[in-house]
């Protein structure tokens, strides 16, 4: 049989490196003459910087120099000739550039020394003064300055809305209008931004970054600093957590580059835990959902309006409200976008993002609908089924929404829910049950790839993507193995580096496909080159045999027909006298057939909690999440990536929250000691359930992605469980116990 490792759940290729501490990160690496960098972040939320005293700090042993808007040099800032693929629209603010301050923890200085230790000393004593003005961060409070986007972003469509609403929505029999909110969520990631600049002669740069795409670092460092190419080399091989957070370059790779290029030196630069809470987020959002169904349940009329917070000086877009156009069969859908500028920093793309908030609102609008009609909530999800894409009108390419429901109530035991409120108890414990669906995109992108095939027959792949912990390593060794009938321990996948082929930052799930799919196609050029030589080599079996009378399997060439008659990859190599085949191969996604239907990965996650009748505590006690999400590649990774997704779920309806004092202006719970994330008394029984779908349309490899879809949908679900045991419907995340009680 041929060689397959696809759909088959492999360990992690990435795995014993790091568990034994031999995978370098971004801060791990060094010359031995590096110097540290710390930077100093504001304490203010707006005004003016009037003096900084560095006397104080200059003075002590080992500090090199100090860097602040009063002496860094002009630079290019070629704002149009940088690439930074998740900058919103705006002016893109300037680090260092200026006395203005215009969110607190603005980084307004930075301190070069021998040692971290002497930096972080000398940062402590550098004395800087403001004029402080009043600051407004709280959206809340300014949702009567809430305007449209003036700008738009690459991928994130306007909302389009259709029908009449307000006609539909009067004539409904029944209706559900409410508020849900959200406050903002940060994304620490254990391994906080780093980047290591090692200087080399001629004012070449190697630049160890945390980052979740080489090219993307690269691009903006140029860009800045008036480089070029070829003397900035990007480095990223493992990368530990970030959901978002390193897509953008952020200004710890600035700070870290202006200091080497003025120092001529090496230079290191980490953030700090509380740092972390300086960089984008996912916003705080107000939304307003209105739902408009006949008796018999079917939705006459949807209205989504979603009020976000953003900065002074990038509007920062997600599309929260489209889902709604799209996830029901509904005639008369109004949607609406608008962002409030406060004195924050630009919000970020954070796992899911805009879907984790805009569908949490949907499918918790939809669970007091099931109530108001005393309809089963799975019940009136499969009323109002849709087909197709409700926005665009276009056939899905493929969706396995229903079996996902139907799985997934069936392996929950959800026809055994009783349907009243408060109606099960199991001691003190009030016993619900909730469910909601999930959808995101299933993104492919252009991707290049490149194979070396050695005398050997061992195999390396290079693709300059990234591997944030979603297991590109393993899943590009699988597709590699696979089409070139390879043992997986014949080949070596490479990733992180600019000197690979072009690929682009690592998010929106689509790394899989497109990754996967240049991979294949490179493979496969391979095998076309390898099967060409062993043509031609003297006294070959194959001589009169085209590819399809072959079989590649376990480093060997077989005939098809009769697999005693074989040539190992190897043979063939030594016997034609080749070192080494290499091909290098652009994976393109097929718009025009794209182009024609709806390309989504779609869930259903059903939950059961315990809420303590008399203190109020949740307990999320079991969760199933069944999810339609094309080829799965590796169930182990896959499963992973999922669950992980599930627990962030559960985290953002019961714990996480970035609280801001408003008097400051500055998030004040800036540590893992009291940012609340789950940990692993929280967690119980997850069960993860891959419906098979198949997909000729949404790339080459039928896959679509499971990194995002996880997540969407869980607090919707969570919340909507708490409703069922209790009673009481909460529409604020997250969902703490005085909000119960």
């Amino acid at each position: 049989m041929q060689t397959t490792f696809t759909g088959k759940p492999v360990n992690r290729v990435d795995g014993p490196v790091k568990v034994t501490g031999r995978a370098q990160y971004a801060a791990e690496f060094s010359t031995g003459q590096t110097l540290h960098g710390v930077i100093i972040s504001s304490t203010v939320a707006r005004g003016r910087i009037t003096g900084i005293d560095e006397s104080a700090a200059m003075q002590v042993k080992g500090v090199v120099t100090i860097f602040s808007h009063k002496n860094i040099p002009t630079l290019a800032w070629l704002n149009f000739s940088y690439w930074d693929l998740a900058a919103p629209p705006g002016k893109h603010f300037r680090y260092f550039q200026t006395d203005e301050i215009y969110f607190s923890q603005q980084p307004v200085a930075i301190v070069i020394a021998e040692t971290f230790e002497i930096a972080r000393h000398a940062a402590a004593l550098v004395h800087i003064t403001y004029e402080t003005l009043p600051a407004e961060t709280d959206v809340y409070a300014s949702l009567h300055k809430a305007r449209k986007p003036k700008g738009s972003r690459i991928g994130i469509k306007k909302p389009k809305s259709r029908g009449n609403f307000s006609k539909a929505f009067a004539a409904s029999a029944v209706t559900v209008k409410a508020e849900y909110r959200h406050g903002a969520e940060h994304h620490n990631p254990m391994e906080t931004m780093a980047s290591t600049v090692i200087y080399q002669d001629g004012g070449k740069l190697v630049i160890y970054d945390k980052t979740q795409g080489v090219f993307n670092s690269q691009q903006y460092i140029r860009g800045i600093f008036n480089l070029k190419f070829k003397n900035i080399k990007v480095v990223s091989p493992y990368v530990g957590g970030a959901f978002g957070v390193a897509l953008r370059p952020q200004y710890q790779l600035f700070a870290a580059v202006l200091a080497a290029l003025q120092l001529k030196r090496s230079v290191k630069i980490s953030l700090t835990r509380q740092q972390m809470f300086s960089l984008g987020h996912r916003p705080a959002i107000v939304q307003q959902l209105a739902l408009g169904a006949s008796a018999d349940g079917l939705l006459q009329a949807i209205s989504h309006t979603a009020i976000q917070e953003t900065s002074r000086f990038e509007d920062y877009v997600q599309a929260v409200v489209n889902w709604s156009g799209m996830l029901y069969n509904c005639a008369h859908v109004q949607m609406d976008y608008k962002l409030v500028p406060l004195d924050i920093n630009s919000p970020a793309d954070m796992r899911a993002p805009g879907a984790a908030s805009g569908v949490f609102a949907l499918e918790c609008a939809m669970d007091e609908l099931a109530y108001q009609l005393s309809i089963d909530p799975l019940q009136l999800r499969l009323i109002n089924y849709a087909e197709k894409d409700g926005v665009s009108g276009k056939a899905y390419s493929s969706k396995a929404l229903k079996a996902c429901y139907l799985q997934g109530a069936d392996k929950f035991g959800w026809q055994q829910r009783n349907p009243l409120p408060r109606s099960v108890k199991k001691g003190n414990k009030l016993v619900g049950m909730g469910m909601a669906t999930g959808i995101w995109d299933a993104l492919s992108i252009p991707v290049r790839a490149k194979a070396v095939l050695n005398a050997q027959g061992k195999l390396t792949v290079t693709s300059a993507t990234a591997d944030i912990g979603t297991g590109t390593y393993t899943i590009m060794s699988q597709i590699a193995a696979e089409t070139l009938g390879l043992p997986l321990d014949d080949v070596t996948f490479q990733l992180g580096d600019t000197d690979f082929p072009l690929a682009f930052v690592q998010g929106g799930s689509y790394t899989a496909a497109s990754v996967g799919a240049a991979v294949q196609k490179v493979c496969l050029e391979i095998k076309q080159d390898v099967f060409k030589l062993a043509k031609r080599i003297k006294n070959s079996p194959f001589k009169q045999c085209s590819l399809n009378d072959v079989v590649f399997s376990d480093g060997y060439i077989q005939l098809a027909g009769n697999r005693s008659t074989s040539l190992s990859l190897a043979s063939v190599m030594q016997q034609s006298k080749t070192d080494r085949l290499k091909n290098t191969a652009t994976a393109l996604p097929n718009a025009l057939q794209q182009m024609r239907y709806a390309l989504n990965t779609h869930s259903a996650v059903f939950v059961e909690v315990e809420v303590d009748e008399d203190f109020g505590t949740i307990k999320v006690t079991r969760v199933v999440s069944a999810v339609a999400a094309g080829r799965i590649l590796n169930p182990k990774t896959a499963r992973s990536q999922v669950m992980g997704g599930v627990v962030w779920g559960i985290s953002m309806a019961l714990q996480e929250e970035s609280v801001t004092d408003h008097h400051y202006g500055r998030y004040i719970n800036h540590s893992f000691a009291e940012y609340h994330i789950p940990v692993n008394a929280d967690i119980s029984n997850i069960e993860i359930i891959f419906v098979e779908e198949q997909d000729d349309i949404v790339n080459p490899l039928g896959v679509k992605g499971v990194g995002e879809i996880g997540v969407v949908g869980v607090a919707a679900a969570v919340v909507n469980a708490i409703y069922h045991a209790t009673g009481k419907r909460i529409r604020q995340l997250p969902v703490t116990l005085d909000k119960l009680l």
